[in-house]
């Protein structure tokens, strides 16, 4: 069993994937960690194909996995792969907002390239991730697909504690229920 989830930066894949891949009690793989290089500052240089995709498929195993993050293009035995994926969107300013605290906590600066490249994703000007893009790629897996629009998942506010988790909701709704059917049946 192999979850994936997506969508732009800052609508929080990497906060679900973590949360999810624990109460599934499996790994958890941020797919940044193998498209990115280890630099200071982080993220300057890409990793090449081969080596990004040989690297997480070696890691990934046989076990089951949640991964967090963009793995478009990545490569048919990758994608093929996945039994199930969570395509998370959120507004472009919310992902912003937490783009900016996120960098600024984690670097003490923000890039006003990356803020400038992920504020556009809704709007695909730039080469990358897209909106379009994703909805082009998802509608060509064949695994089960949930694409969560509606609201958001606030990690780090105060709102959080007044609404269930998004966890909780894909709970609510059947998902983690055939996530836990999925992983009974091996795939």
């Amino acid at each position: 069993m192999r979850i994936l989830i997506t969508g732009a930066s800052g609508t929080g894949t990497t906060t679900l994937g973590r949360a999810l891949a624990a109460r599934m009690d499996c790994a958890f793989f941020d797919a940044d960690d193998y498209y990115w290089m280890p630099t200071d500052p982080p993220f300057q240089d890409k990793r090449d194909y081969a080596s990004r995709l040989q690297g997480l498929l070696r890691d990934l195993g046989q076990s089951p996995a949640v991964i967090a993050g963009s793995i478009m293009n990545w490569g048919t035995e990758l994608e093929e792969s996945l039994s199930l994926v969570v395509f998370l969107t959120v507004p472009a300013e919310v992902r912003v907002a937490r783009l900016k605290e996120r960098e600024l906590r984690r670097f003490g600066r923000v890039a006003p390239a990356f803020l400038a490249w992920a504020a556009q994703y809704d709007e695909g000007r730039l080469d990358g991730r897209s909106l379009q893009r994703h909805e082009r790629w998802l509608a060509q897996r064949r695994c089960f697909r949930v694409a969560y629009r509606r609201g958001y998942f606030d990690s780090g506010s105060a709102r959080q504690s007044r609404r269930p988790g998004l966890v909780a909701r894909l709970a609510s709704r059947g998902v983690v229920g055939r996530i836990e059917g999925l992983r009974k049946s091996g795939q």
